[in-house]
């Protein structure tokens, strides 16, 4: 490759870490089992890029999506929100908290957009392009076509949840994806990891260790 395409290619790049933040790490309050060990694997990978996105978390107190909102409901169980299924989960990345913040190893001083999501009460949001309810965009597509970038790398927590539909909703938008699997961790239950990873691969995801 010539220096003119490289060049070329790197403008058309970006790299997208999603939601390394405390209340994912261990000691938070949705911990990913060994969460904190995609930080030192995101700052080796964003050296390489000259766009890097990072996507935020960010619900407002009485979230719909925690389990404390619901009277006698417990996290982990399953409700019908008006869009569908939801998992309720532990009160976690509340806004203005610690936990809500990015873990604080994350060096990525080049980051030219923090997205944040989930700050809608009443609709959770796992994907940094679409909201669950599966019609509300988060205006991240456009921004990047906008952009130019349409070659994408995902990493981040977590990768059986927030990353996949990340991954997914990004091909279906068009673009481009890789998944950096050595900066990613899932939470995997009941074989949710493995599950994730075929569903990515069917969709075109380049899936690189």
């Amino acid at each position: 490759m010539s220096r003119d395409a490289d060049k070329s290619s790197q403008q058309s790049a970006a790299l997208i870490v999603i939601d390394v933040q405390n209340d994912f790490c261990p000691g938070g309050a949705l911990a990913v089992p060994d969460g904190d060990a995609v930080v030192a694997a995101v700052n080796r990978l964003a050296e390489g890029f000259t766009h890097v996105i990072l996507t935020q978390d960010w619900h407002p107190p009485g979230h719909s999506s925690f389990a404390s909102a619901h009277p006698g409901r417990r996290p982990f169980e399953t409700i019908e929100a008006p869009y569908g299924a939801q998992t309720l989960w532990p009160d976690h990345c509340v806004q203005g908290t610690r936990g809500a913040e990015f873990h604080p190893g994350l060096r990525v001083p080049q980051a030219e957009l923090v997205l944040r999501k989930g700050f809608r009460r009443d609709i959770d949001s796992y994907s940094a392009f679409r909201e669950n309810d599966r019609r509300t965009p988060t205006g991240l597509g456009a921004y990047l076509r906008e952009r130019g970038l349409y070659e994408l790398t995902l990493c981040g927590l977590a990768t059986d949840y927030c990353v996949l539909y990340s991954a997914l909703d990004a091909r279906e938008g068009g673009f481009k994806v890789r998944l950096a699997l050595e900066a990613c961790r899932g939470i995997d239950l009941d074989g949710s990891l493995a599950r994730a990873l075929e569903a990515m691969t069917r969709a075109g995801v380049i899936i690189t260790p």
